[in-house]
């Protein structure tokens, strides 16, 4: 019999190769409840609108699909909120305003975005270059879906490697129409640790002191291939990292976490079935009856 637990959103981010309905119908071969997608090319500026047959088509699988609750996307990497370069700055709105678009037209009401890198401005000015623009989505797009600020791991120049910087930005864009996404390696290697029960119940009590957990809505499930700290952002396999099965348990069993999208963005490889179904699998082992 096939694996579904409707009360536990799990899924992965799934390829919208050959059209945005195929992530749908992989996430559903998969078993997910729970799927992660771009809504366009992620390393393009670019693409051509998307026409209504398109989304109606998506809507209707989405619809007949029951088993799948929720589809969150997932920005493009390229796009850059606290760039100074005018250039970057401008294909980053206009990215980011395309890709809301499409979501909202999908029925999508989450939009994970990486907060972006300061590159020598500051963490300071590129917060406030982040959440002027933030404040201006919102108030366009806020009534219809959540941006949801990644946490990251740290990486050059990167914002939102701790709390405190993601609190600053939401703070300062207003709040309104945002959330936050938790990303297990990144938070790792950041510096907070969740291998085990103790230190997993501590990075959690800090993240809801500084953040709140209300604010959280969706997780990403990676174990990381560089150290507590480390500042790399190598996803691994589920228990073959450095952050080890133990905090995945934990994740899996907490019931503040029960109805929040928890999405796999673990190696692929050359056979993207075969990894994730063996990672959601073990995902799914960990669940307390």
């Amino acid at each position: 019999m096939a694996y579904i637990n409707d009360n536990i959103l799990l899924g992965a981010h799934t390829s919208i190769s050959g059209g945005l309905d195929r992530a749908l119908t992989r996430g559903k071969d998969l078993e997910c409840t729970t799927i992660q997608i771009f809504t366009k090319n992620q390393v393009r500026w670019f693409s051509p609108p998307i026409n209504e047959e398109k989304i109606s088509l998506f809507k209707e699988k989405f619809f007949r699909y029951k088993q799948l609750k929720r589809v969150v996307a997932h920005a493009s990497y390229l796009i850059n909120l606290a760039s100074r370069d005018k250039e970057i700055e401008k294909k980053s709105i206009v990215s980011i305003s395309f890709e809301i678009g499409i979501s909202i037209r999908l029925g999508i009401g989450l939009y994970v975005l990486h907060p972006g890198f300061h590159v020598g401005i500051g963490a300071e000015e590129g917060i406030k270059r982040i959440s002027s623009k933030l404040k201006i989505l919102t108030s366009e797009y806020g009534e219809d879906i959540n941006i949801c600020v990644e946490t990251m791991a740290g990486q050059g120049s990167s914002l939102g490697s701790n709390f405190e910087e993601i609190s600053e930005i939401l703070d300062k864009a207003g709040g309104f129409g945002l959330g936050v996404c938790f990303d297990t390696c990144h938070v790792f290697s950041s510096g907070y640790d969740i291998r085990n029960r103790e230190e997993y119940e501590k990075t959690m009590e800090d993240f809801d002191r500084v953040i709140g957990i209300k604010n959280l809505k969706v997780i990403h499930l990676n174990d990381s291939k560089g150290e507590l700290g480390s500042g790399i952002d190598r996803h691994m396999h589920i228990g073959k990292g450095k952050i080890g099965i133990e905090a995945f348990k934990l994740i899996m069993n907490d019931l503040r976490f029960q109805g929040i999208p928890k999405i796999i963005e673990t190696p692929k490889e050359k056979n993207p079935e075969k990894y994730d179904r063996m990672n959601l699998e073990l995902l799914r082992s960990l669940i307390n009856d």
